[in-house]
């Protein structure tokens, strides 16, 4: 059975392209080391490299099971870290489950400024879909999520922070792509779509592929993929396009060309936390998110308002009108309170 000793096997063989160095990188003989990969491919049933070649190379097996060890190695070693630092007690503790686009949004600079606000917390970010953010939350692995799909679950709060607008990403020389006008799904359909990610639904996969339904469309074929960014990959190489929120748009790409769809479509933000969390780690999360709304002149999604602005006894006087809240939390004078689409 593979483990993760294996793995690290498997990984440094992967970095040395070679059982001699990769023998010495671990400092072990290298026919054990050998005899173990071999194992691991006759386990997986299929070879991970390419022994013909001089220096060896990875097979198409190889480079997916190399990405898959490389996520779990890193997994452990957050793990190990997280226990050790419990055990000593050094800091309070805040995990961030999210989906890979949100990385390519406004989220990297919440999270620098929640981090400012919050130097003592020990923060954990770990990709997951939108259903697995659902049951980390119900298990308590992690305290927040951020996802695209719509999900109800006991015990669960969402709140709608923006509805995105979605593009279409295509390979250079791509017949749709020579026009600078906004596609329709139609010309779309006429050839193969990636969707991603792969794996049980609802996802945003489901999302992309009801907006052709939607419309009475089937694509000509459509390929799955396990995540954003092995789609990019494959439509950078030609093998379909792919509808993609606005954020992934980056202008210094030469291998993907962006276009805009011709009709609207958004795919909504949402941040997922447990009801009755009243952790000051969260607060200081939604407190990050007021002051960066007003900051971007955003209006602020009602549902993260009313997380900061209950009614409640102060002094002996029921707060619960709106300009007595926001000076009661010091909500900045500028926000704006709006509802999202």
């Amino acid at each position: 059975m593979i483990d993760v000793r294996h793995l690290r096997y498997f990984m440094a063989v992967a970095a040395e392209r070679s059982f001699t160095k990769g023998a010495e990188r671990l400092n072990m003989a290298q026919p054990p080391l050998s005899r173990r990969i071999q194992e691991m491919e006759e386990e997986l049933g299929t070879r991970l490299f390419d022994r013909n070649t001089k220096p060896m190379r990875l097979t198409n097996a190889g480079h997916l099971f190399y990405e898959e060890s490389m996520q779990i190695l890193q997994r452990v070693a957050q793990m190990r870290a997280a226990m050790t630092r419990l055990v000593a007690g050094e800091r309070s503790q805040f995990a961030i489950g999210l989906v890979p686009s949100m990385l390519y949004g406004p989220l990297p600079e919440v999270i620098r400024h929640f981090r400012k606000m919050s130097p003592d917390v020990n923060l954990s970010l770990t990709q997951m879909t939108s259903l697995d953010q659902t049951a980390a939350l119900a298990e308590g692995r992690i305290n927040v999520g951020f996802g695209r799909v719509r999900l109800d679950a006991p015990g669960i709060q969402r709140e709608v922070l923006q509805e995105e607008r979605l593009i279409v990403t295509l390979p250079p020389g791509h017949p749709v792509s020579f026009s600078g006008d906004p596609l329709e799904l139609s010309e779309l359909a006429a050839f193969p779509v990636i969707v991603y990610p792969r794996g049980p639904g609802p996802s945003y996969a489901d999302q992309v592929l009801s907006l052709f339904r939607d419309h009475a469309l089937e694509p000509q074929s459509v390929l799955e993929a396990r995540e954003l960014q092995t789609a990019l990959v494959l439509v950078a190489a030609g093998a379909g396009t792919c509808i993609v929120p606005a954020s992934i748009q980056h202008p210094g790409r030469s291998d993907l060309i962006f276009r805009s769809l011709a009709m609207e479509a958004t795919s909504p933000v949402i941040m997922s936390h447990r009801i009755g969390d009243t952790s000051p780690q969260l607060r200081a999360l939604f407190r990050t998110f007021v002051e960066l709304y007003a900051e971007w002149s955003w209006p602020l999604p009602k549902g993260l308002l009313d997380q900061l602005t209950p009614v409640k006894e102060v002094c002996g006087k029921a707060v619960s009108d709106f300009h007595q809240g926001r000076q009661l939390w010091g909500l900045p004078a500028g926000l704006r309170i709006g509802t999202t689409r």
